[in-house]
């Protein structure tokens, strides 16, 4: 309820400020989903303006950083345009938002928007493949720390779990609406132990103890199950 009120106070903010030349305030992500959970999801916001420039960069400002000195993640701001341009190199970012949004303001040009699928996958692989070499590294210079191991896998199971989701898209699958039950069917299709990244989620849900995370042997499944999802989106 308060996360609403200050969205609604945000959104009129952005209006007073921007006038006319805002077209579009949406409501993207977990926040938009079954999925919101307050201690932990984000609240993401696109505004889509008709003309975008340094000077309305600086109109927007005082409204956006209000909104950021509450902690809530800055806003996405793009013009019309530039949207429709980049749906072929945020084809993840797009097809969530098409799938998954709320209009605050103005028109849902989202709903028809163009993805071009065969650069989702591309970009899936892309994503996959740096996420994890940056697991891997991180999991290096945490030298074995058990705390610091668990954060690790903590921290980057939401964005797997998107990754996850996105690669039921490119096999052909229609996802389920929550995170576990996206991570049992692709660990099903693909054959993979899920219970590491459902324990996480658990975690992240408090309805499991931080503690009872094996760090070593978790890690271990965690890595395997993320290179065999590599290994799937490669093959298409």
């Amino acid at each position: 309820m308060e996360a609403e009120k200050q969205i609604t106070e945000f959104v009129d903010r952005l209006k007073q400020a921007a006038g006319a030349n805002l077209e579009c305030v949406v409501l993207f992500g977990s926040a938009a989903s079954s999925d919101f959970h307050p201690d932990f999801s984000d609240v993401n916001i696109l505004c889509l303006v008709r003309e975008l420039s340094a000077a309305t960069l600086a109109t927007l400002a005082p409204a956006i950083n209000g909104w950021t000195k509450n902690k809530f993640p800055a806003p996405l701001v793009f013009s019309r345009t530039e949207l429709e341009q980049s749906a072929d190199v945020f084809a993840i970012e797009m097809l969530d938002i098409r799938q998954r949004h709320r209009i605050l303001h103005g028109e849902d040009i989202f709903a028809n928007l163009h993805v071009p699928m065969d650069l989702h996958r591309i970009q899936l692989e892309h994503n996959l493949r740096t996420k994890m070499l940056t697991l891997r590294q991180m999991y290096i210079q945490a030298e074995g720390d058990a705390g610091r191991v668990r954060r690790l896998m903590l921290d980057s199971v939401p964005n797997f779990s998107t990754l996850f989701r996105h690669t039921l898209i490119a096999m052909g699958e229609q996802p389920a609406p929550g995170k576990a039950d996206n991570i049992r069917m692709l660990a099903e299709k693909i054959k993979f132990d899920p219970g590491i990244f459902l324990q996480l989620l658990q975690v992240r849900a408090h309805t499991a103890k931080e503690s009872e995370i094996e760090p070593s042997t978790g890690f271990a499944k965690y890595l395997e199950a993320i290179y065999k999802v590599v290994q799937a989106v490669d093959a298409l």
